[in-house]
């Protein structure tokens, strides 16, 4: 097992994404700590996955909170070796039309909390000094561009650069800093977002050379390659599990 004896922290671990890490870091050996909005599922998950499972319901867009979160980790685990920054939100509007209030919300989540997980996270690790693993989520939309979905597109922009900073001022400390850039991945949030009907599936299929959408669980085994010993001289780096869209410059046809 990759993960084995490892302690995680793991932010949007309730649903998609985020629950598919946690499933793979457990299945991996992993200990997870897993936070998230939705306290139901959150708790459903965490009892249904053991005890090698932890669940605390919270705001990541709190200093308060990130920094708790990681004191409860090491008292429920004993030590903090890697954190999945996961959580994200989605806000679609015309540019024209985009409210400041909803720009600051998507960057509150996908951004701001990064940042503070991230500095608190690592600060722990610091302290433990035996370095450490941060993985950020982003997008291929940190690359390209949507023009309806501005403050995600900017956000995912901004996680990259993040991730760049991070691990330049952490490498020193032994701690180890990339992210993901997933294409179109088929969680709850893609279908509400981006595949509504038949025309915008068979869009984003257009624009997918391998001609499907990605499972979470394919999302989850990048995560732990980069979080585990495999990845080990791979830090500022955003890795992009996309069925090939960024290589993309034309359409491909399509099956009804």
């Amino acid at each position: 097992m990759k993960l084995e004896g490892k302690v995680a922290l793991v932010t949007g671990g309730a649903n998609g994404i985020g629950a598919a890490c946690v499933d793979r870091f457990i299945a991996e050996g992993a200990s997870v700590f897993f936070v998230d909005l939705d306290a139901k599922a959150g708790r459903a998950r965490a009892q249904a996955l053991g005890e090698r499972a932890e669940f605390l319901a919270g705001n990541v867009t709190e200093s308060a909170f990130a920094q708790s979160a990681v004191r409860a980790v090491v008292e429920r685990f004993g030590r903090l070796d890697i954190l999945l920054n996961n959580a994200g939100i989605i806000h679609t509007a015309p540019f024209l039309e985009l409210s400041e209030a909803d720009f600051d919300r998507v960057l509150a989540v996908n951004l701001k909390s990064y940042f503070l997980f991230g500095q608190a996270a690592a600060r722990q690790m610091v302290a433990q000094g035996h370095g450490g693993a941060i993985v950020n989520m982003s997008s291929v939309n940190a690359v390209l561009a949507i023009p309806d979905q501005v403050p995600y597109v900017v956000s995912k922009g901004g996680v990259n650069q993040l991730t760049r900073v991070m691990a330049i001022a952490l490498a020193p400390h032994d701690i180890r800093v990339n992210a993901i850039g997933p294409g179109t991945i088929a969680t709850e949030l893609a279908r509400n977002a981006v595949l509504g009907s038949d025309a915008a599936r068979r869009k984003l299929m257009s624009r997918t050379p391998l001609r499907r959408l990605g499972e979470p669980d394919e999302v989850a085994k990048v995560a732990v390659f980069l979080a585990g010993d495999d990845g080990s001289y791979m830090t500022g780096q955003t890795v992009y599990p996309d069925g090939g869209r960024l290589a993309l410059n034309y359409t491909v046809p399509v099956d009804d």
